[in-house]
């Protein structure tokens, strides 16, 4: 199938409010000593052949990144799926990864284990799971499924996993990298994630 990186563009997602950061920018947060975003970039910029970060706010320093930084249609903070439609209608690729900003330690082999998933299994989108739970916003996702996710939104739907549902769905273990989905939601998580990068550099 050719390189897949070429078909495949990343998407930070950074749309939210940081309701539990006390509505800090959360992308914008810094982890030893640079933003958190930066971290997430650094680990799937290679992994993927484009780019694009999805936020609402702050436009201008997301921009100064390097990156396209895509707005949600509605300016309601409707959650992570109105980042994920505005982001695949505005991608020039088959598919897109989507990833929260907020999980600086993400896997290095998360595009190419979400890809061969969705290859062997003729599958839409690919999922990841940590061995406990779904992690909805790990996502490798079809663009064409743009208008079937617009559709849904429209009748009020928000739940991630309920439209994953109506489409071919593969789900990943990555319960052997379980660490790499841990997100930053509170300043003790921020502290705890902050060593552990210190530690690896």
């Amino acid at each position: 199938m050719g390189c897949f990186k070429d078909q495949i563009t990343g998407v930070v997602l950074a749309g939210g409010q940081g309701r539990r950061m006390g509505g800090v920018d959360k992308g914008l947060v810094d982890l030893a000593g640079r933003t958190m975003i930066e971290h997430v970039i650094e680990r799937l910029a290679p992994q993927v052949g484009n780019l694009m970060i999805n936020a609402n706010r702050t436009l201008e320093t997301y921009a100064a990144l390097g990156y396209p930084v895509v707005p949600d249609a509605d300016d309601d903070f409707l959650g992570p799926l109105a980042g994920i439609l505005a982001a695949m209608r505005s991608a020039r690729t088959a598919f897109i990864l989507t990833v929260p900003c907020d999980t600086p330690l993400l896997a290095p082999d998360l595009a190419d284990r979400l890809w061969h998933a969705v290859d062997r299994a003729g599958a839409e989108l690919a999922v990841v799971h940590d061995g406990d739970r779904l992690q909805p916003v790990f996502a490798l996702i079809t663009t064409s499924l743009a208008d079937s996710l617009a559709r849904y939104m429209a009748r009020g739907g928000r739940k991630i996993d309920r439209w994953y549902e109506t489409h071919r769905l593969a789900t990943v273990d990555f319960s052997d990298a379980a660490s790499s989905f841990v997100n930053v939601n509170d300043p003790q998580q921020r502290a705890n994630i902050e060593a552990m990068l210190v530690e690896s550099d």
